[in-house]
């Protein structure tokens, strides 16, 4: 009877010791798993407000961009910064033009020079002109005008080809020498502004009367602004005019290489 009161004691003892040793190691994974939670919580809440900042940043940068271009343009002085202005505006306006009407006079003058050839094979120099008249650009019109002298003689061809091929060119090449004149004179005034600018800046040292480097720095300043801005215009223009250069060079050729595929054409019809 002794022994098995022991044994019962020593058995409520040891069950007594396990709840108690069960009950702290639930409490310790409870505190691990909140401490696990509560720093995910706090590494994803700097990102989700990452995340909501970053749209504010670009549109408070973009803000600040523009509020500078306009803070800076002030600065230089409205009257020549307002004259480059103007430059750079009809300049573009001139050069988009340009770029459109040299695009649609874009042609191919192979599938022309074969179309007519057929045309002259088939229905003759009537059929021919009517193949040109129904094709746009300035090698269809070069195409007609000689067709149209070819009842004469192979010169007389040869000439209205010539004297069109000039027109055409003309046509092709108009309004460009303004883009290099807004070119020439956009630099120009902002350098003129830079001057009377430093001019101004002189004489309000001589007004003051001492050599104070707020009144150099700050003219100085306003007097650069003009010069940056006209180097800028001149910059932008100058990229439109060289693309448009090279673009009438290559029709130019492209008319001449058909001008004589034309004449090359009428000699073989005269056989």
């Amino acid at each position: 009877m002794k022994r098995l009161s022991i044994l019962t004691v020593l058995s409520i003892f040891m069950i007594t010791s396990l709840n108690a040793k069960t009950s702290i190691l639930q409490d310790e994974v409870q505190e691990v798993t909140e401490t696990v939670v509560d720093t995910s919580v706090a590494e994803v809440t700097p990102v989700m407000e990452t995340a909501e900042e970053t749209p504010v940043v670009e549109e408070v940068e973009s803000t600040n961009f523009h509020q500078e271009l306009k803070k800076r343009f002030i600065e230089g002085g409205p009257g020549f910064m307002g004259i480059v202005l103007l430059c750079l505006i009809l300049g573009l306006a001139i050069a988009i033009e340009r770029i459109i009407y040299l695009n649609l006079a874009t042609s191919n003058s192979d599938k022309l020079t074969s179309d007519v050839e057929d045309a002259l094979k088939s229905g003759g120099l009537d059929a021919a002109k009517e193949v040109c008249r129904n094709t746009p650009g300035p090698v269809a019109s070069i195409f007609y005008q000689g067709l149209d002298r070819a009842n004469e003689d192979l010169e007389s061809a040869e000439k209205a080809v010539v004297a069109y091929g000039g027109v055409q060119m003309g046509q092709l090449e108009k309004n460009v020498s303004w883009i290099s004149l807004f070119i020439a004179l956009a630099p120009m005034l902002g350098f003129m502004g830079t001057v009377i600018g430093m001019i101004q800046a002189f004489d309000k040292i001589e007004a003051a009367g001492d050599m104070q480097p707020s009144l150099v720095a700050g003219g100085i300043k306003v007097a650069l602004l003009t010069t940056v801005f006209g180097l800028i215009v001149a910059i932008i223009l100058q990229i439109f005019y060289n693309y448009i250069i090279s673009k009438i060079d290559s029709i130019v050729n492209d008319m001449e290489n058909a001008s004589i595929s034309l004449m090359d054409l009428l000699v073989n019809n005269k056989k």
